[in-house]
């Protein structure tokens, strides 16, 4: 089944120790700014928590060892249409295992799904059923990681579905799954709509949905998702301004100092982990949200792996002729909600996608069911009462639970 030709080369990650030294030398020498008192988290990431994180991460933290956790799977370098690919490649014991694709979102990467590989792979080693077994396809997305650097610009959403739908293909899997978050909630759609004799299903969480302008639109919303609608509009989402609209200016510090890559970072582990009120790591295992934020620093891919908001949000939303390109105030936005509705019909790839499609929605996703449905073949629709944005790092087994149960049924 699988392509054993010089197209995939086997990989294995290695960063040099001169890097990490590197990195402890900026961590130990980082100036630190001042922050007035009493305002906790409503301004940004407190001195107090960033300087206990950064203190660990230069002491305690161990690299080497998530690196073996990622080398414990098997991992190929790729091209497709000029773009580097990393990923990995984890085939079940199992044979009549159903392939599936699995794709991590910002700020994000492969050892998002280090926890639920197991158990997705090898359900028979893990108390579930054979039957259930995948065939793992995990890449990084075309800028992050290991999948660099871009090939150049023009890399949105439907330029990954076109490149992972070849991957794929390559792969010698003609019949398969998608699951995505984040942005990979908005890739695995689009693999779908370009491809839908070869994928079977696309199962989603942290679906993102907008109104279009169509009358009557948000009329008789539940009361959950009127809270839901309410969340996104006033969502803070200053990260998004500027991953967007300037996603080179503002990678020149996250590159040049660990410590700003890991508060730019760490914030969306607070704002999006459940419980809300929490820190980040009472949600997701501190030395996983480092090595998310070491993948970025050690690869050096800020601004590279910013460049996808740029190209979905900037290009479909803000440029479109109401005002000057990129500026929200020219046009008719008055929350930033009603700006996202100019043009998502880009987001949602044109017309409404046929392949089955699965929604599962944590306590922090905001995704309005009629605006899916609107846009999606949903056949499937399960609301959960605990995990967050990052579900498959806060609550896998949940995340394992949804993908076994939907898949059953798509085969």
């Amino acid at each position: 089944m699988t392509n054993t030709t010089a197209d995939f080369r086997p990989f294995r990650v290695d960063v040099p120790q001169d890097r990490l030294d590197d990195l402890r030398s900026r961590l130990a020498a980082t100036r630190w700014p001042d922050e007035l008192p009493g305002v906790g988290w409503s301004r940004g990431v407190p001195v107090t928590y960033l300087r206990g994180l950064a203190e660990y991460w230069l002491t305690s933290y161990d690299w080497r060892a998530q690196e073996a956790a990622l080398n414990a799977h098997p991992q190929y370098l790729t091209t497709v249409d000029g773009q580097n690919i990393h990923f990995l490649h984890v085939r079940s014991p199992e044979p009549g295992a159903t392939p599936l694709m699995l794709l991590h979102g910002w700020p994000g990467s492969v050892a998002d799904f280090l926890d639920v590989i197991g158990p997705l792979s090898d359900p028979r080693a893990h108390g579930g059923d054979p039957l259930d077994a995948f065939h793992l396809v995990i890449p990084s997305l075309p800028g992050f990681g290991f999948s660099t650097p871009l090939a150049g610009p023009g890399m949105d959403s439907a330029r990954m579905a076109a490149v992972f739908t070849q991957l794929m293909s390559r792969l010698g899997y003609t019949h398969y799954g998608v699951h995505g978050y984040d942005t990979g909630s908005w890739v695995a759609p689009r693999m779908g709509k370009q491809d839908p004799e070869h994928v079977m299903g696309i199962h989603v969480n942290a679906l993102i949905t907008f109104p279009v302008g169509a009358e009557g639109e948000t009329d008789g919303l539940t009361e959950a998702e009127q809270q839901r609608w309410q969340a996104m509009q006033n969502f803070n989402d200053g990260y998004l301004q500027c991953n967007s609209k300037r996603p080179q200016t503002v990678a020149y510090a996250l590159t040049d100092s660990p410590v700003g890559q890991l508060a730019w970072i760490v914030e969306k582990f607070k704002e999006l982990t459940d419980p809300e009120g929490g820190l980040p790591e009472d949600s997701v295992d501190r030395d996983r949200i480092l090595t998310e934020v070491s993948l970025y620093w050690l690869t050096g891919t800020a601004a590279s792996a910013a460049q996808i908001y740029y190209e979905e949000i900037s290009a479909h939303t803000w440029g479109d002729g109401e005002g000057a390109a990129g500026d929200p105030s020219a046009g008719s936005g008055t929350a930033h909600g009603s700006e996202w509705s100019d043009g998502q019909d880009d987001w949602a790839g044109g017309q409404r996608g046929t392949v089955p499609t699965a929604v599962l929605l944590s306590t922090h996703d905001v995704t309005i069911r009629r605006w899916a449905e609107r846009d999606h073949n949903i056949v499937r629709w399960t609301e959960l009462d605990r995990g967050g944005h990052f579900l498959v790092m806060e609550a896998p087994d949940l995340l394992v639970d949804d993908v076994r149960e939907f898949f059953s049924k798509a085969r």
